[in-house]
């Protein structure tokens, strides 16, 4: 058994099935709501699913991205900059593992449709629950 699969048994025990669901579908559900924000051409709402903090961090390819006004701009740079394109996002193998009452680590593909092209990778986050509902901390998105 690895250490990280054995912290998430260890993380995972703690957790009551109960509250584990409830954490699953809170979390699901701030996840579609990107994805429908996302879908509507609406970054500003999309990005409600993050942490607005500058210590939320995402990393992508070779970059990091410290902070959630950066990673608002990097969104815009690439998706809504003159000549590019939101296209529609779907999640797909979703997998929602509570690391305690107030953490939960997310895995899963993201598919964008464009014009021409499908990109399609994989994705790991971090989410706590803050005062304003479960929120991104952490996101490292590879193509």
């Amino acid at each position: 058994m690895t250490v990280v699969s054995h912290l998430l048994t260890c993380c995972l025990l703690a957790v009551p099935p109960a509250e584990a669901q409830d954490t699953d579908q809170a979390v699901r559900a701030v996840l579609a709501d990107q994805v429908a924000a996302w879908n509507q051409g609406d970054l500003e709402r999309f990005m409600k699913g993050y942490w607005e903090s500058e210590q939320l961090s995402f990393f992508a390819g070779n970059q990091k991205t410290a902070g959630w006004r950066a990673t608002l701009e990097r969104y815009r740079k690439r998706y809504q900059a003159d000549g590019k394109e939101m296209g529609r996002l779907a999640f797909e193998e979703l997998s929602v593992e509570p690391l305690g009452p107030d953490h939960a680590l997310v895995r899963g593909r993201y598919r964008l449709q464009l014009r021409g092209e499908t990109p399609t990778g994989l994705f790991t986050l971090i989410l706590r629950r803050t005062p304003a509902g479960w929120r991104i901390i952490h996101d490292h998105t590879s193509s």
